[in-house]
């Protein structure tokens, strides 16, 4: 009887044990982590010394040079074949007219816009074996691609709208952005990273609510996530971020994302994309859509915008291609409209804008998110290439090639961050080193007239001419954004993929990538340029060989992989003893002169903002040490390009401009280069001027510090209202 009783009890036990047993197996299986991006060892093994002590360095495939790229951008016109023609013509007096066969070097694709979708769909097309070109009016990223707040995430924002919602469109948006985060980070592991994000707790039942989102978070990254969400107490929430204001901190929840360098992706997309065979342009706008008999769109019609910065008069020329791809974020209804003046608009413009602080406002390792600001909108506080990015506001605005920052939204943002700061720690207006302005690209929602009912979903549509737009969507979900646009493009366009069979070695090696380049999309195993000889590790061999500062060293292969190797260089000698190599172009960076070589003839730079804003990212870290450094920069470049005194004055005319929407304050851009040659940017009067104490002789209490005498309590004085 005992042991029939004992029976009852031990089976419903051990029968549960089991259960919990196995579904926690299944659990690990599914959300444990595999291996993070960045710690394996380089697909290529840093160069070696061989026989003799004879240094072998990578022999990295080069892009064709811009006017190459040009030429054919002509030639699918028939430009050459048509002057050739008409000149024989003229000259045997010929009455037969001359014969026109443009489509002989007609492209596959044409594609609009070179940002993060533009570039990404250039990558994907070429890799299916298709003949691609892609042309962008300024440069590549030069509008919302290197404004976002360099994060690679799924959204726990938009994770929280799905469920409380139940809105599948944002569950799908997360778990798809969940998946391509990874896809980014293994493609391009020198350029982006994990991040442990902190989500402060005011309030003991925070602590559940937000440990079971980020659980979930985690449970739908499945086998692609990495690092598992945790708690933390207030004390460990304080050790990791003392910046942290302690009073009414409950505890903290940690999970993580990715973070990284858009522009220098973006540019490593369109780079790889032209390795492979695209033909891709910065600087050239389209300026009209041709059409065939049918009113079917057959191409475009552009010119060179860089003929015009050196004062001369810039061609229009024709580019044929089968289909035309609109891929131009913000100015997508522009586009649209070239093909189509009655087409209602889809994309609705917000502004978001970021400013960047000191690197002593955070931890050097982890950011922090605020889901419920003071106005219900998200803040990120996050450190980036050594400084503290704060952001974004979310606004409706108008489209326009640089935006400004606005005052109140910059000040909004201090006054959140603020919040979560110690008291004792101030931020200052003054503290702000840039502030700028992305639009996003938005998807309108017709139901919908707030800015924060839209979401980042990608749209791909076609027009009854055969304008195949790719709109909305995020920097994280780029590649399957491509992906889509270009399945729909081989099919409304009827073409034919091909497989690659004598692909480049992009490493510079004989090694190849995993990848099949089969006709199929493969780009989520294409590495980009710089990845294959990539490791943590990388920049003790490029300090060891080329005795290059540590800091630089480190940043250099973080910017451009393997291809550090090139641009270290490129760097010239400095004559000391060390560094041997590397001219900083700022004091306060580890940018050197051998990046703006490099930006010239590897990475189609061709102004100086190209280079302080998208190939080196000063511009968006500081926008005065940009101003200091332009004129350094300007001077190489021109050393490159053979500009004469006019270009000159014209890159420092144009750049101060950029300058302005970054940030500079407004009583610099009136500043001659001659003025901040001789050190006037730091001279002026202004707000951050008046911020430290400058001309003081060393002393224990300087005399800017306090107008009191030592000793004397400024507080309470003799005449004081208590002594008496």
């Amino acid at each position: 009887m005992a042991a029939r009783r004992s029976s009852r009890f031990l089976k419903p036990l051990a029968y549960a044990a089991g259960a919990g047993l196995a579904g926690s197996a299944v659990l690990y299986t599914v959300v444990r982590p595999r291996d993070i991006p960045g710690t394996e060892a380089a697909a290529v093994p840093p160069p070696t010394y061989g026989e003799g002590g004879v240094f072998n360095p990578p022999k990295f495939p080069n892009v064709p040079s811009r006017d190459e790229q040009i030429a054919k951008l002509k030639a699918s016109g028939g430009v050459v074949a048509q002057i050739a023609e008409k000149t024989k013509h003229f000259l045997t007096g010929s009455t037969t007219p001359p014969e026109q066969k443009p489509e002989q070097e007609e492209y596959d694709l044409l594609v609009i816009g070179g940002g993060a979708t533009g570039a990404g769909i250039a990558l994907d097309a070429v890799t299916r074996g298709l003949k691609v070109a892609m042309v962008e009016r300024d440069d590549f990223s030069s509008g919302t691609s290197s404004k976002s707040t360099k994060l690679v995430h799924g959204g726990v924002r938009y994770l929280e709208k799905a469920v409380w919602n139940l809105d599948y469109n944002q569950y799908s948006l997360v778990v798809e952005a969940l998946r391509e985060r990874r896809y980014f980070l293994d493609t391009a592991p020198h350029l982006s990273q994990w991040l442990p994000i902190m989500i402060p707790i005011q309030k003991w039942w925070q602590a559940p609510y937000f440990w079971a989102g980020t659980k979930f978070y985690d449970f739908l990254a499945g086998s692609e996530n990495i690092e598992s969400s945790y708690y933390m107490t207030k004390s460990k929430a304080l050790d990791a971020f003392p910046m942290l204001k302690k009073e009414g901190l409950f505890g903290a929840l940690v999970y993580y994302d990715g973070a990284h360098n858009d522009s220098r992706m973006n540019v490593s997309l369109a780079m790889t994309a032209a390795l492979y065979g695209a033909t891709v342009v910065s600087h050239v706008e389209v300026t009209g859509l041709t059409k065939d008999a049918n009113g079917k769109l057959n191409g475009a019609v552009a010119k060179d915008l860089v003929a015009e910065l050196d004062g001369k008069k810039a061609e229009p020329f024709n580019i044929k291609a089968k289909g035309i791809i609109n891929a131009t974020g913000p100015f997508t209804d522009s586009i649209r409209k070239m093909d189509d003046q009655k087409v209602p608009e889809i994309v609705a413009p917000s502004s978001g804008v970021h400013v960047i602080l000191p690197g002593y406002f955070s931890p050097a390792n982890m950011g922090l998110i605020d889901p419920n600001t003071s106005d219900g909108r998200v803040i990120f506080f996050l450190p980036w290439q050594g400084n503290t990015i704060a952001g974004t506001t979310d606004t409706a605005c108008d489209v326009k090639q640089n935006p400004v920052a606005g005052e109140d939204e910059i000040e909004w943002i201090l006054k959140e961050v603020k919040r979560y700061l110690q008291p004792e720690i101030n931020v200052r207006r003054g503290d702000v080193l840039a502030a700028w302005s992305g639009i996003r690209p938005l998807v309108r929602d017709p139901t919908k007239d707030k800015s924060e009912g839209l979401v980042r979903n990608h749209l791909v549509t076609m027009s009854d001419s055969g304008l195949l737009t790719c709109s909305g969507g995020k920097w994280t979900t780029y590649r399957q954004m491509a992906e889509e646009t270009v399945d729909e493009a081989i099919k409304e366009f009827k073409l034919t993929p091909q497989a690659l069979s004598d692909a480049p070695l992009v490493s510079g090696t004989q090694v190849k990538d995993e990848a099949p380049l089969d006709g199929t999309c493969q780009t989520h195993r294409v590495r980009l340029v710089g990845a294959h000889g990539f490791s943590k590790t990388l920049f003790i061999n490029l300090v060891q060989h080329y005795g290059i500062e540590t800091d630089v060293a480190k940043y250099l292969c973080q910017a451009y992989g393997d291809r550090a190797w090139t641009v270290a260089a490129l760097c010239a000698p400095t004559e000391t003893r060390f560094p041997v190599r590397g001219k900083k172009i700022s004091e306060l960076y580890p940018y050197v002169d051998g990046e703006v070589r490099y930006a010239v003839r590897h990475e189609y730079a061709q102004t100086a903002t190209d280079v302080i804003a998208r190939r080196m990212r000063l511009a968006f870290l500081n926008a005065q040490a940009s101003l200091e450094a332009l004129p350094k920069v300007i001077d190489i470049m021109a050393e490159e390009l053979k500009w004469d005194s006019k270009r000159k004055d014209t890159e420092f005319a144009n750049g101060v401009k950029y300058l302005g929407s970054m940030g500079l304050p407004k009583n610099k851009l009136s500043l001659t280069r001659k003025d901040v040659e001789s050190g006037k940017v730091g001279t002026y009067t202004d707000e951050e001027y008046q911020l430290y104490a400058r001309h003081d002789k060393p002393e224990e209490l300087l005399e800017s510090d306090s107008k009191y005498a030592q000793g004397h309590n400024p507080v309470v004085g003799r005449d004081s209202p208590v002594n008496k």
